[in-house]
């Protein structure tokens, strides 16, 4: 199956989009961007030139994906949430040669109005709250909120909040999958 796109949407030559990937209604896919298999790219998303995501990547509508931002696969992107790749930005200033670049790491998910801002990566598995303001590397499994975003906790593979026990285990309540909690960061045991 190839992919699917709506009528309005763009579809720069020289982009890359894989095999049942969906496209919505005026979307902006720009030249050089590069989209994986079984995406969701929602209504009015721009996917930057260098883009890469992974395949099954859930992008909401009104997100910004700019140059820089790597996505790897199964990542959510919430509505209007945002990637940003200059750091010191100036309208008369040609800053196109400092792009920092973003990881978003495996599983991820980035809720509604997030910022991201750029040079920070989101580990694997990361659950970032609704509107919250990335400004630092944010570690696997973490679930962070806020404005500067703070960690507040640890998120399961199925997006449970994991609660350990004395010995640093927690288990996720729908797959039954074990975490571990040692040296400040959570693995999956089993």
């Amino acid at each position: 199956m190839e992919y699917f796109s709506h009528p309005t949407a763009i579809i720069d030559e020289g982009s890359s989009i894989g095999s049942g990937t969906k496209i919505w209604h005026f979307s902006h896919i720009m030249i050089g961007s590069i989209i994986g298999e079984r995406c969701n790219i929602g209504q009015n998303v721009v996917v930057s030139p260098e883009v890469i995501l992974g395949n099954n990547v859930k992008v909401q509508n009104n997100v910004s994906i700019y140059t820089g931002v790597i996505c790897e696969d199964d990542v959510f992107l919430g509505p209007s949430c945002v990637f940003t790749n200059i750091t010191n930005p100036r309208s008369a200033v040609n800053r196109k040669d400092q792009y920092a670049k973003t990881i978003v790491g495996k599983g991820a998910s980035i809720g509604a109005n997030a910022t991201i801002v750029c040079g920070h990566n989101i580990g694997a598995f990361a659950f970032i709250g609704a509107g919250a303001v990335v400004t630092k590397t944010i570690l696997p499994y973490a679930l962070v909120v806020g404005n500067p975003a703070k960690q507040i906790g640890w998120m399961s593979e199925f997006g449970h909040k994991l609660h350990f026990n004395e010995k640093g285990i927690a288990t996720c309540p729908e797959s039954n999958q074990e975490y571990e909690l040692t040296d400040g960061r959570v693995k999956r045991i089993k």
